[in-house]
């Protein structure tokens, strides 16, 4: 088993050094009622961070999952914002608290734009995937899915006035929909390139659209009122599948979007610039974010300028680093002060590679000149240090190779050199006489990276062919070769004083692996783009990675012992999870795909929820039956016996009845994936619900709840349902119950709406009363205060 060797379990820490990223767009937020232009929300990898403008200080974090943040829109309210992710799923978190109750999975790629009506009760989100699909937020669902875009969606507007929406892609259209009836009534075709913005003017009676050439256009909408004007002239017809033939000779009817609205160019403004529009707004503010980001607080504590790194190291003492360049130049910088102490030529092309000796007297730098350089610390004087000695390289030994150097490491124990080169060896030299001692061979591109155990016993090779060979240093043959990443390993390191070791991937994943039993540990995943390098502690406690994400991650050792077998199990069954979750999507029976399709879709979630109210029908079932065998038996017996025993879920749920107990996992599944659990269901679980869902309605139990559930499973299974003798009673009973429970409802909503208007006339009524007697005696005060002062006058005259 797993626990004879124990391994301890790192997990994730903390985020630093992002500011925000660049997929994210920016928003204005106002916290608390503050004021407005003050808070800005910005994507930050998964999370989404609220930045205090005039303070330069991070005042709030919207803890995300795993997906990168993708999209940002403010509620009209100020109180939620919606979040768009790379998977396609849209969260919506409270400004209050920063908690996320609201979580909706319907896109099936990146959400690529959201805008909230003017209540903020419908969100309507667009993708790369083309589809835009509209939300209840107040119920929490999907309500439709819009498709006839043909490439990511790229903006999207309301027209409130008449329940409209216009959205544009990058397949250069600009599609209209009517929201009532679900489908698109007119297609603006007037664009060359993919159209990146939009904005409405003058009360939403002109357009404005911006696409990648220099020509912003400008349309005139003119809305068509449904009555015509006496002596208006007859519009040309088309006649519609639901007129009858007779109706011909009146003529032909008009275009389907002149009887909602007309759209024409009315002109178009030439930009000077020639790239693509980023965005429209009719009154654009614009902030620039500037901060500073020591290793407790995870705030930056210096920064300078230099020239393109490509590698670095503390100097002993941790008061200098020293920066290898692009340019082949040493820099060493000061950290108490940020300032540039010495710029050293010490390569003809890129330095590579930095190691500090095992002694701490020096360092070895290797080039893309073909060159191995040693260089020594020294201390010297000169006319900038004044009296105090400044810290430099000098160049002491050279080894010359064949080939371009991608990687240098010392042993421990500063015996061997280890130089991974362009021909994808690794070539072993001593250390003292830079003679050759060994070639690791076997490596089918470069060697990227390179590191050897505490004890000089092994070294571990990780290349751009995406495996990792483990090699003995006492004769150079090969323990194991193993697959590691699904790109190219750009790191590797050996935990302090163990024969483990961490390799960070273009995958971005870092996983943890036993030099000793050739085993892969952990995977450690946060990520968003390829991991560059990590560092680890002295005591292996702490891990810091960077990545092209523009984050430093921190990761921690736990307590947590690490079974790997358990482990195993948990990547199987999480593959196995994503695979169903991408299977086929379930179709409605008898409904062709069109613009308009069920706003869900088939998720992990959504096929376990469907389990669980399968497992409680099931349990149902069960539970019925012992119960008609009890009553069977004591009609036998002619007597009383005692009850079966119950089962143990009912139990813990406090020995509610079995029904009950569906009802409650139902109530559990998530308002917005109840549609899509319901359309997995499999139909001979249906006839049981329907049953169940008159017990429901007769009792007034969730009966919004319930209508919902009926109403859906009706329209997925009419056919089988009406088919079913069985189960016409059943029907015929739900249609009674149903209707005088709603009707109940119905009324009892409307008293209620009566009585708080009834209350608020009262209190606008008292209100006005008070008003209006604060005037009346302020105007006496004043009358008084005149009468003093004109007493006054005519005292002193």
């Amino acid at each position: 088993m797993g626990l004879t060797k124990q391994y301890l379990r790192y997990v994730a820490s903390a985020v630093f050094g992002v500011i925000g990223n660049q997929k994210a767009n920016i928003a204005f937020v106002t916290l608390r009622g503050g004021e407005k232009g003050r808070y800005v929300a910005v994507g930050a990898c998964e999370h989404v961070f609220i930045w205090d403008v005039r303070k330069a200080e991070k005042v709030l974090i919207l803890e995300g999952k795993k997906h990168e943040v993708t999209y940002l829109c403010p509620s009209p309210d100020g109180v939620h914002i919606a979040v768009g992710y790379e998977d396609g799923g849209v969260r919506i978190f409270s400004l209050l608290n920063g908690e996320s109750n609201i979580s909706f999975s319907g896109h099936k790629s990146a959400v690529s734009v959201i805008r909230y009506d003017a209540l903020g009760a419908r969100l309507v989100t667009g993708s790369r995937d083309t589809d835009v699909i509209v939300w209840d937020i107040i119920n929490e669902c999907g309500l439709y899915r819009l498709k006839g875009h043909k490439d990511a969606i790229t903006q999207i507007l309301f027209l409130e006035s008449k329940n409209l929406l216009i959205t544009s892609s990058k397949d250069s259209f600009v599609k209209w929909w009517d929201l009532d009836t679900q489908h698109c009534f007119k297609t603006m075709v007037g664009h060359r390139t993919e159209v990146w913005g939009m904005v409405l003017l003058n009360q939403e009676s002109r357009l404005i659209t911006g696409s990648a050439d220099s020509e912003l256009r400008a349309w005139d909408i003119q809305y068509i009122e449904e009555g015509k004007e006496v002596g208006e002239p007859q519009e040309k017809k088309v006649r519609t599948l639901l007129e009858n033939e007779e109706d011909d000779e009146e003529g032909l009817d008009e275009e389907p979007e002149e009887r909602i609205l007309s759209c024409k160019k009315a002109g178009s403004v030439l930009r000077e610039a020639r790239d693509r529009v980023v965005s429209l707004v009719t009154d654009a503010k614009a902030k620039v974010l500037a901060c500073h980001l020591g290793r407790s607080t995870l705030q930056v504590i210096r920064t300078m300028g230099c020239e393109y790194a490509l590698c670095s190291l503390f100097v002993p003492g941790d008061r200098q680093i020293i920066l290898g360049t692009k340019s082949g130049k040493i820099q060493i910088f000061d950290l108490a002060s940020g300032s540039l102490l010495e710029t050293t030529d010490a390569h003809d092309g890129a330095l590579w590679s930095m190691c500090l000796s095992p002694d701490q007297r020096g360092i070895v730098t290797g080039g893309a000149d073909k060159t191995v350089k040693f260089w020594d610390f020294e201390l010297i004087k000169d006319q900038d240090s004044g009296k105090n000695k400044r810290l430099t390289v000098k160049h002491t030994r050279t080894l010359q190779l064949d080939e371009d150097v991608l990687c240098v490491r010392y042993s421990p124990d500063q015996r061997l050199l280890a130089v991974s080169l362009l021909d994808c060896t690794v070539k072993i030299f001593y250390t003292d006489t830079l003679k050759f001692f060994l070639s690791l061979y076997g490596h089918k591109l470069p060697v990227l990276c390179l590191d050897i155990s505490h004890d000089s016993a092994l070294i571990a090779t990780g290349s751009a062919d995406r495996n990792v060979k483990i090699w003995g240093l006492d004769f150079g043959d090969c323990h194991r070769s193993m697959f590691a990443h699904d790109d190219s390993i750009m790191f590797l390191q050996f935990v302090p004083k163990t024969h483990l070791f961490f390799t960070a991937g273009k995958d971005r994943k870092i996983k943890q692996w036993d030099a000793d039993k050739f085993e892969h540990i952990q995977t450690l995943e946060g990520h968003h783009r390829e991991v560059w390098c990590l560092a680890i502690s002295p005591n292996g406690d702490h891990i810091v990675s960077s990545s092209h994400d523009k984050s430093l991650r921190l990761w921690e050792r736990t307590r947590e012992p690490i079974i790997l077998e358990e482990e195993k199990e948990m990547e199987r069954e999480a593959e196995f999870e994503e695979s169903l979750a991408k299977g086929d999507e379930p179709v409605v029976p008898g409904e062709t795909k069109g613009e308009a399709e069920p706003a869900g879709k088939k998720t992990i979630e959504t096929v376990k929820a469907a389990e669980q109210i399968m497992e409680a029908i099931e349990l149902y079932r069960e539970e019925s039956e012992k119960l008609e065998e009890h009553r069977a038996a004591c009609k036998a017996a002619g007597k009383e016996l005692p009850p079966p025993k119950m089962n143990p879920i009912l139990v813990a749920f406090g020995n509610i009845s079995p029904s009950r107990y569906v009802l409650e996992v139902i109530k559990k599944v998530r308002s917005s994936e109840l549609e899509v659990s319901l359309l997995v269901l499999p139909f001979p679980y249906v006839p049981d619900l329907l049953k169940l869902f008159n017990g429901y309605v007769q009792q007034g139990l969730e009966v919004e709840l319930v209508c919902r559930c009926l109403f859906f499973l009706l329209r997925v299974h009419f056919g089988q349902i009406t088919s079913n003798q069985m189960l016409l009673s059943v029907i015929d009973e739900l249609r009674t119950n149903t209707i005088s429970k709603v009707r109940e409802i119905r009324d009892v909503l409307g008293f209620n709406s009566a009585g708080l208007q009834f209350l608020q006339r009262e209190i606008e009524s008292k209100e006005d009363v008070m008003f209006f007697a604060d005037a009346t005696d302020r105007f006496e005060e004043k009358k008084r205060k005149r009468r003093k002062r004109e007493r006054a006058v005519l005292t002193v005259t």
